[in-house]
């Protein structure tokens, strides 16, 4: 297989990171197919909602230690630095490939396995996680001075509070599921092995809803970061007021009888 694959199921894109040697770590090479692959499913009017896969039974190890290696024993490792990025940029690249992007459609993270270093980045850079029941995450690059350069530092605060994150990002300890679920690092734990199966799922269940007004609300909650109480509503109702029309045909399908009773 290729690093990095591409299926479509109708509206959802399922990209799975596949080097079973280094259990998905990831090199230059492979963030950048990464990083296209995420690009094309932003690009493709037809696409929803991405599920976020890594194959032979790991999500991702991290950066790849062994190619790291490999580029200080050649003297080019300034070239690693050499990723510096205007701050406005949706599409930008990072180490790991798609974790600078702010794309406009929902992404889901399959983790099985391993989801560690830059691989736990990556799961959080996704919208929603489900993750399999002997799955963890950790900040395992802690051991080698290996920095969190892919969002870690930004996000995990955001995602499970100020406490909790420093607990993982100064300790590197690993987090198995149970307490993931606890600390809102996953949003579903299933058995081992449904990972993709259950994001599959779940992106069918958001991809069948009305798009505009999902993602319009989407953006408003990632949006709302660091803004004031006022400003934060101001550009929620900006977005919502665009959806009233969408909201008027739902009001008829609910009077005609659909969706009563939590029916999705």
């Amino acid at each position: 297989m290729a690093p990095v694959n591409i299926e479509q199921l109708d509206g959802i894109w399922v990209i799975t990171l596949s080097r079973p040697e280094v259990r998905n770590a990831v090199d230059s090479p492979t963030a950048q197919a990464l990083h296209r692959a995420f690009l094309a499913f932003d690009d493709d009017p037809l696409a929803r909602v991405a599920v976020f896969h890594g194959a032979h039974g790991h999500f991702c190890a991290g950066w790849d230690l062994q190619f790291g290696a490999r580029v200080a024993s050649s003297g080019e490792a300034s070239a690693l630095g050499d990723l510096d990025f205007a701050s406005d940029d949706p599409r930008a690249i990072g180490p790991m490939g798609p974790s600078r992007l702010r794309l406009r459609k929902p992404v889901i993270a399959a983790v099985s396995g391993a989801a560690v270093a830059g691989g736990m980045e990556l799961a959080l850079w996704c919208d929603l996680r489900v993750m399999e029941d002997d799955a963890y995450f950790g900040v395992y690059c802690r051991r080698f001075g290996v920095p969190l350069i892919d969002g870690g530092t930004v996000r995990l605060p955001r995602l499970i509070g100020m406490g909790h994150a420093m607990d993982l990002i100064l300790t590197g300890r690993q987090v198995k599921a149970d307490e993931a679920l606890r600390l809102g690092l996953a949003n579903r734990v299933v058995p081992t092995g449904q990972a993709r199966e259950a994001a599959v799922a779940l992106a069918r269940q958001l991809a069948a809803f009305p798009q505009a007004t999902m993602l319009a609300d989407r953006e408003s909650a990632y949006a709302q970061w660091d803004l004031p109480l006022g400003e934060a509503l101001q550009q929620e109702w900006q977005r919502g007021r665009e959806r009233i029309p969408d909201a008027l045909q739902g009001a008829q399908r609910f009077a005609a009888g659909q969706g009563r009773h939590g029916r999705f």
